[in-house]
């Protein structure tokens, strides 16, 4: 796999070495060892998955504390636009993000630390998207910020009439507003 550095310290974009064949295809998607030697030490406790329609928008969530996480995520159907916030406040990129698009075609994954907040957009008819965590979800430390933040600008390729989220999703904070990681 080839681990490249993104502009935001932490975030790491992942390609992996797909060998294609008269059969289909094999790679290997994730290997501790190698993760490790790039990344770093990540106890990865829980495996998620969720499909989604064109046009769905989830997030950008995170979990505050001790609940935070970190999260390695792919796509095995489809594809999305990926975007990581980073909302540590001691970070020389406090308020930036990090977009990659992500595909059943490129196989690519997005590793992102702990202390920023998530979020992706679905582009295709349809996606299934998975993602490691190291941490369980913990209700209490739910927390988000609005999609369409004016201060963090993420340009979202579609027109915003399209995008489908949730109720929760509409009424998350702005970012000015929102609880940050020291």
């Amino acid at each position: 796999m080839d681990y490249k550095k993104t502009n935001i310290e932490g975030v790491y974009i992942i390609e992996p070495k797909v060998f294609n064949d008269a059969r289909g295809y094999f790679f290997e998607a994730w290997k501790k060892e190698e993760f490790e030697q790039h990344i770093g030490k990540v106890d990865f406790v829980q495996d998620n998955e969720s499909k989604s329609s064109y046009g769905v928008l989830r997030g950008l969530h995170y979990q505050k504390g001790d609940c935070s996480q970190a999260k390695l995520v792919r796509v095995i159907k489809g594809k999305v636009l990926d975007v990581a916030v980073d909302i540590r406040k001691s970070s020389p990129t406090f308020g930036q993000h990090v977009m990659v698009e992500l595909s059943d075609e490129n196989k690519r994954q997005f590793f992102i630390p702990r202390g920023f907040a998530h979020g992706f957009l679905v582009l295709s008819d349809e996606a299934v998207f998975t993602y490691k965590v190291d941490n369980a979800y913990a209700p209490q430390a739910d927390a988000g910020i609005r999609w369409n933040d004016p201060d963090i600008n993420i340009l979202w390729p579609i027109d915003p009439k399209e995008v489908q989220t949730s109720e929760k999703d509409l009424k998350q904070p702005f970012f000015k507003d929102a609880e940050v990681f020291e």
